[in-house]
């Protein structure tokens, strides 16, 4: 998988500025409507009147199945392209949405079982969708140069971001009073107006309309298609692990995935527990860490990435991330040992809630730097013709990781509070491992033609000499 890309990315596609908006764009709304149910799923699960334990397993069944599908659809659109690939996974998005809102009906018509059992088949074919990101980073990765790919992907991050800042806002608004009389109002008697079913609904047009954008406007990228024989998702995992290029990173991208997204789940219930917030903060502190992202992969790591080497930037992020993760559940203690007296300040800015804002803001840089750094890694060391299978095997890794963390992180976080948070900071000392031997591999590795040729090519004549 270590063949060197050519030096001819940019010759993909007729306008590679205009594809890559165009696929930001199709992620960005497909991303915004996954984000628009997010209020709405735990409250969802309870109408049900089913223990809290479902919301666990209703995301942990989605993971499970973008883990099984992400290296499968990665390797189909090596063989039969990325456009098509995207454009099937953003129609069963929307199929998936809409089951997931007509759940209830046939709770009420086949019985809670089937209820039940329809919101797990809809979040596990949205899970086996979910796995067209994989191409959408092949994509972007056939239709840019080595030396800007790092910047590429970080806007694809960006707008990850972006649809998690934005996605809840509209998943509120549908499921508001007034929206909801106003559709009960239009809507015809057989289709349900509900607070559950509207963002649903609303998620499925969100898809539709990524679907439409991308059968107009987005192009197939002109490269080599793979030839390589069909493999099993074991062998594919078994030959990323044995490449010595990619095993370091797939197992990267196991290992965040387990501690972000564990610590993702429990954040919630610390921010409960300890500052005695609610729904509404608890939002906004998500929305503050969404915006950070925005900034951080959209502008910040493509910065960073025409002075530094990726490894580099990934070795940063991993230990920012790191002492953010470790710093979560003692900001209190944290604000109150470096408090310092302020004139006229809100009462509730607090110094624990300082504290803590300054944690976040780490939290948010040391995951945007490391994510888009893997992720550039991963593009580098493989060829133009297995970038869909890599980028799907890591994502698939990625999922895994997204099974397992939340469920572990739940239990640790009965036993005490801060030791999800702890756990997590130190599975990220193995990363830390991974990627210092990468960055020591580069600092003695020749310069890569295709980097040279592009730095070389710059208007702004600085950075040639900066990275590998």
């Amino acid at each position: 998988m270590s063949t060197p890309r050519a030096a001819t990315a940019t010759d993909a596609v007729r306008n590679p500025r205009r594809a890559l908006a165009i696929v930001v764009a199709v992620v960005f709304v497909d991303l915004l409507g996954f984000g628009v149910v997010i209020p709405i799923l735990p409250f969802y699960v309870r109408s049900f009147g089913v223990s809290d334990v479902f919301i666990g397993l209703l995301a942990a069944s989605y993971s499970l199945l973008q883990f099984g599908f992400a290296p499968f659809l990665g390797r189909l659109s090596d063989r039969r392209g990325r456009r098509p690939v995207i454009m099937l996974s953003l129609a069963g998005s929307a199929v998936a949405w809409t089951i997931f809102g007509l759940a209830a009906e046939f709770s009420a018509v086949f019985g809670l079982t089937a209820g039940v059992a329809v919101l797990f088949v809809s979040r596990m074919l949205a899970g086996a969708m979910g796995g067209n990101i994989a191409a959408a980073q092949a994509y972007v990765a056939d239709i840019t140069p080595a030396d800007r790919r790092a910047e590429a992907l970080g806007l694809v991050g960006a707008s990850f971001a972006l649809g998690f800042v934005f996605g809840p806002a509209i998943g509120g608004l549908f499921a508001s009073d007034a929206v909801v009389a106003v559709a009960r109002d239009v809507f015809p008697a057989f289709v349900p107006a509900t607070p559950f079913s509207l963002p649903s609904f609303a998620a499925a047009g969100l898809s539709l309309l990524s679907l439409g954008f991308a059968a107009l406007f987005l192009e197939e990228p002109a490269r080599t298609r793979g030839t390589a024989p069909r493999t099993t998702l074991v062998s594919q995992f078994a030959d990323a692990l044995d490449d010595p290029d990619l095993g370091g990173l797939v197992v990267s991208f196991f290992l965040v995935s387990v501690a972000f997204s564990g610590v993702q789940v429990m954040f919630i219930p610390f921010a409960a527990d300890v500052y005695g917030y609610r729904e509404t903060q608890t939002a906004l502190l998500l929305t503050y860490i969404g915006v950070l992202g925005v900034f951080n992969q959209g502008l910040l790591v493509g910065r960073l990435s025409r002075r530094y080497r990726d490894s580099s930037i990934a070795v940063a992020g991993a230990v920012v991330l790191l002492v953010a993760l470790a710093a979560i559940p003692f900001s209190p203690q944290l604000g109150a040992l470096f408090s310092v007296p302020t004139v006229d300040a809100p009462a509730y800015l607090t110094p624990a809630l300082l504290a803590l804002l300054v944690v976040l803001a780490l939290l948010s840089l040391g995951n945007s730097l490391l994510n888009v750094a893997l992720t550039t890694l991963v593009s580098k060391a493989t060829s133009a013709e297995t970038q869909g299978s890599a980028f799907g095997v890591t994502q698939g890794a990625g999922s895994l990781g997204r099974t397992v963390g939340p469920p572990a992180m739940a239990a640790l976080y009965v036993f005490t509070y801060w030791s999800p948070f702890v756990a997590g900071a130190l599975l990220l000392l193995p990363i830390l491992v991974i990627l210092v031997g990468i960055a020591r591999a580069n600092l003695r590795a020749p310069v890569d033609i295709d980097e040279r040729d592009g730095a070389l090519g710059e208007t702004d004549g600085g950075d040639e000499g900066s990275r590998p």
